[in-house]
């Protein structure tokens, strides 16, 4: 392994030389205790060394066989892979163009509905964007019991309780503005990318008063508008009594017992509550409404920010109707009360190799062109396909307009969305064959 080092604001550190471009793994951005909120990290005494991945959050493929559990998904992203899991999982990757200067960036939020997923899983890589000219990175946050407790009694003095994981997330975004010079990277050209819950998270943020002026534009990949239309954040005292049964099913007294359990033991406890609360489970284990970060008053369908924005779903996209009525929604929005602009692209190439349709996160085998470490026949077209993608994600990082020579003019708006797929073109919503995707509940969830 060819090594390549650098000096940064936090220290010096090590990372792989690619050839084309530099990788650094397993950057430690902040630090944090169980359901306490990140202190950035400033310094770091020695060489770091950023040659291997840093673990993720704890997950349930952390205690079970993923194969198993989420086999699925396990069989498109995951096979022969290994992860380190842990709740001090607050770590990075870099990937960077060779001799950058003011490089636009691109932090890409992965999904799992706010309860799994990785950094580093096979589907995941910035190499592409490094190669062409802009600087990836890709965070670890906490997830489920571990990022998402909002008993109220965690209430902090400021009146803050809550979403630990968004503010992980919050303080990669602070860590990449002081850092990312040092990679090649304009701290001053921030975009964030994100995929269902990564989606959702990025549409969080982008509206709170904590991130103004640091981010200059979103992708938002299956999942913007979720909370904001459809799903919307409850108050932590609304979860008080689900919180309550956690706290009953690990045979402790109180949240600050319960605070002291095991890993294992909190995950257990958790997921027994979450099945108890079925179908109520999924809202109860999303963002809350946390007195800062997220508010009633801050996160709404009028606060959608004046910054560019790319919105893109999947033909078979979870409830394909309804991600393309949210969609649709939240770009006429958008594009009314913004200047910047928000397009849309409609993901709809089949994929090779079953008959699964574009189900929910088959786009980011495209946007991160991740065809190696995927089983599926892929076919020349699917390259093709990708660079469009990639390209296009790579000029909206540097323009705020996705705009480029390997697809045809992308209007703003989403009555006409970019097509992706054989013969990328902006085309007419397929309505019809979503709907009959809906009810066929044909597809994947994610």
């Amino acid at each position: 392994m060819k090594t390549v080092k650098l000096n940064t604001p936090c220290g010096a550190i090590k990372g792989i030389d690619q050839g084309d471009y530099d990788e650094y793994r397993g950057i430690r951005y902040a630090t944090a205790d169980r359901w306490e909120y990140p202190v950035l990290v400033k310094e770091w005494k020695g060489e770091y060394d950023a040659t291997k991945f840093g673990a993720c959050s704890y997950q349930r493929r952390g205690f079970e066989e993923d194969a198993e559990c989420n086999p699925f998904y396990h069989k498109e992203f995951r096979v022969g892979q290994t992860f380190e899991y842990s709740e001090d999982c607050l770590f990075l990757n870099v990937y960077a163009p060779k001799n950058a200067e003011k490089a636009p960036v691109i932090i890409y939020i992965h999904g799992g509905s706010f309860t799994g997923g990785s950094a580093d899983e096979g589907h995941i890589n910035g190499k592409d964007y490094a190669k062409n000219g802009v600087v990836c990175v890709t965070i670890n946050y906490r997830l489920g019991p571990y990022g998402f407790c909002s008993h109220p009694d965690l209430t902090n003095e400021e009146g803050v309780c809550g979403n630990f994981g968004l503010y992980d997330e919050l303080a990669s975004i602070h860590w990449v503005r002081e850092n990312i010079k040092a990679f090649g990277g304009n701290p001053y050209n921030i975009n964030i990318m994100g995929e269902s819950a990564g989606a959702m998270s990025t549409d969080l943020l982008i509206s709170s008063e904590l991130t103004r002026g640091l981010v200059k534009g979103a992708i938002m990949m299956s999942g913007a508008g979720i909370q904001r239309q459809l799903a919307r954040p409850l108050s932590p005292e609304k979860t008080r009594s689900f919180w309550d049964m956690i706290i009953e099913n690990a045979g402790v007294k109180d949240i600050w017992e319960l605070k002291g359990v095991d890993e294992k033991t909190l995950y257990y406890a958790w997921l027994k509550a979450c099945d108890d609360s079925k179908p109520k489970d999924m809202i109860l284990t999303l963002p809350v409404n946390d007195g800062k970060l997220v508010t009633k008053e801050n996160y709404n369908m009028d606060t959608i920010p004046n910054i560019p924005i790319i919105l893109g779903v999947t033909i078979s996209d979870m409830v394909p109707a309804a991600m393309e009525g949210i969609t649709r929604r939240y770009a006429k929005k958008a594009n009314k009360n913004s200047t910047m602009g928000c397009y849309v692209y409609n993901f709809n190439r089949l994929l090779p190799g079953d008959d699964k349709g574009a189900w929910h996160a088959a786009d980011l085998l495209y946007a991160f062109n991740t065809f190696s470490c995927n089983w599926r026949p892929f076919e020349d077209i699917d390259y093709k396909i990708a660079d469009q993608m990639i390209k296009s994600f790579c000029a909206f990082a540097r323009n705020g307009n996705p705009d480029c020579p390997e697809i045809p003019h992308w209007e703003r708006g989403g009555e006409l969305p970019m097509r992706f797929c054989e013969d990328t073109r902006p085309a007419k919503w397929e309505t019809k064959e979503m709907f009959k995707t809906t009810v066929t509940r044909d597809g994947a969830m994610y």
